[in-house]
């Protein structure tokens, strides 16, 4: 009894997400190394006159994954700029050259 109209629950995915993970978690700065066989992307928050930030998320994946993110992220943030403009990134992205903060960050050290 296969219902040519009920096609949805092939292709659909059931994600559940935790109330503490919906919260969601601040990141400012994201680092990123990799390997021939895995991407790892540490999410961190750096503060004003603080000369340590705290990794609060590590996200690691296949070289495959981190492309399709790279490609859905950059659709995301071109639908984003067709509505609100582009976005602007001051400097040139460089961990040292980080947009509204003082100081040396080239000292970058993950504990």
């Amino acid at each position: 009894m296969n219902d040519p109209k009920n096609t949805d629950n092939k292709n659909s995915l059931n994600i559940e997400i935790t109330d503490e993970i919906s919260q969601g978690t601040y990141s400012n700065l994201a680092i990123i190394a990799h390997s021939k066989a895995e991407f790892v992307i540490d999410f961190t928050r750096v503060l004003p006159g603080t000369p340590k930030a705290k990794v609060h998320s590590r996200i690691i994946m296949t070289p495959q994954h981190a492309k399709m993110l790279a490609r859905a992220l950059n659709d995301n943030i071109s639908k984003f700029e067709s509505v609100n403009g582009e976005i602007r990134v001051e400097g040139s992205g460089n961990i040292n050259n980080f947009p509204g903060f003082e100081g040396d960050s080239g000292n970058t050290k993950i504990n």
